[in-house]
């Protein structure tokens, strides 16, 4: 049975980072492509970026390409979001999902307030 966890959410100051991780078990993580979402209160789930087996990334939110990076250990079952320049519309609730399956993670809060 497929699992990912999400962890390393929290609440932030403007202008600060976080890093996100999401640990896979179960899914045959290094010959999966990955995704980052993320779930604003009110709004829909929307895709932040995705990154392939090899490491490829492509963003799809224009509003975080710079400040956002997408990273993986296939070693380490683990996919990475690192999240700097934070900004108090960035709150939300972010996921992983495995691309192209059922999986996804639980989420973890995100809260950029001062």
């Amino acid at each position: 049975q497929g699992q990912l966890v999400e962890s390393g959410g929290g609440l932030v100051q403007p202008g600060g980072s976080l890093r996100l991780s999401c640990a896979a078990s179960g899914i045959g993580f290094s010959d999966s492509g990955m995704a980052w979402y993320r779930q604003a209160p009110g709004m829909e789930r929307e895709l932040i970026a995705s990154i392939t087996p090899r490491g490829g990334v492509t963003f799809f939110l224009d509003s975080v390409e710079g400040r956002f990076t997408v990273a993986r250990d296939n070693a380490k079952n683990t996919l990475f979001l690192q999240m700097n320049k934070l900004k108090p519309e960035d709150t939300a609730v972010y996921y992983c999902q495995a691309v192209g399956t059922r999986y996804w993670g639980q989420g973890t809060q995100v809260t950029v307030s001062s």
